[in-house]
């Protein structure tokens, strides 16, 4: 399951760095040599009214970034707030939402619309052909990934690329996917699938699709570590998701994602793009008192509510 993969993921990249480090090389050294020398990256647009969306996006922008993900055109409302609209005012604000991003930074900036698993096939359907013509990079996850028919369904119907795979913990599930041509950009997360070692099993299956990978890492910084030493290693990365806040006075700073500072080192962004870190291993090193900075907390699980008594997945 995804807690016993979870921490096999963990100890594949801890030992990755044991050897990178015992032959004072880098991951990507052992992993076949560098493809590239440097990773380009996407930062985060979080907030939870179009008009906070449309200044941060312009905010990222004038920062150098030139890809944004985690913007949800149906907004990351607080979940205290009981959740209901019609589908015509639920598409339609969505729809104009994605279209005032568009707007507010012109054809300079790839948009990665995260949609959260929170449609239905028809409404992922019908949303993506809507904004179609704004030219969307991708839409993340546009309905729950777990029945591989139901995601071709929506693939086969939308010209819109599909990103989805954040949340499979094997290659079976990719393949799942894969051999539907039911997905274009792999969301492969490393401290999921069995870390870079089957990451990098993902990417070769993918690979043989013609489809790209973007790893999926929202938190950690010795996650984009790892995320990057496989980025430099495979022939078809993509974009690396790059949580913004990690460098305080540079990004927006939110309470989600882990900083700079229980790390020596967190590569900076120059023109949308990051150097591949070319220390040995992974590059980067927990601080001794990293424990210490960023304690261990235990987060209640939440979510929020509809007005009809179930739950919204955002």
């Amino acid at each position: 399951g995804t807690a016993i993969n979870a921490a096999i993921s963990a100890i594949d990249i801890a030992l990755w760095d044991i050897k990178g480090r015992a032959l004072n090389v880098p991951i990507y050294e052992l992993l076949g040599g560098m493809c590239r020398d440097k990773a380009r990256v996407y930062c985060h647009i979080y907030e939870k009214t179009i008009e906070q969306v449309v200044e941060e996006c312009k905010k990222k922008k004038a920062a150098g970034f030139t890809a944004f993900g985690h913007i949800n055109p149906f907004l990351d409302e607080g979940i205290d707030q009981v959740y209901f609209k019609p589908h015509v005012k639920k598409m339609n604000d969505a729809i104009a939402n994605v279209e005032k991003m568009r707007a507010a930074v012109g054809d300079d900036v790839d948009l990665l619309v995260e949609l959260h698993r929170r449609l239905t096939p028809a409404e992922a359907i019908t949303f993506s052909n809507a904004i179609e013509y704004l030219r969307p990079m991708f839409v993340e996850d546009p309905i729950r990934p777990e029945n591989p028919d139901a995601m071709a369904r929506v693939a086969d119907r939308i010209s819109v690329p599909i990103a989805t795979g954040e949340r499979f913990s094997t290659i079976y599930e990719f393949q799942a996917l894969l051999s539907r041509n039911a997905v274009e950009f792999a969301r492969v997360d490393l401290a999921l699938c069995g870390g870079i070692t089957g990451a990098k099993k993902v990417a070769a299956i993918a690979e043989a699709h013609q489809v790209q990978v973007v790893p999926h890492n929202p938190l950690s910084p010795i996650g984009l570590a790892a995320c990057l030493q496989l980025a430099a290693s495979i022939p078809n990365f993509s974009v690396q998701e790059f949580a913004t806040g990690f460098e305080a006075g540079v990004f927006h700073s939110t309470d989600k994602h882990l900083g700079h500072d229980i790390v020596d080192y967190v590569p900076a962004v120059h023109g949308g793009f990051v150097d591949i870190p070319q220390g040995p291993g992974l590059g980067v090193r927990l601080l001794d008192n990293a424990t210490e900075i960023r304690p261990a907390l235990v987060q209640p699980m939440t979510m929020r509510m509809h007005k009809d008594g179930f739950i919204v997945d955002q």
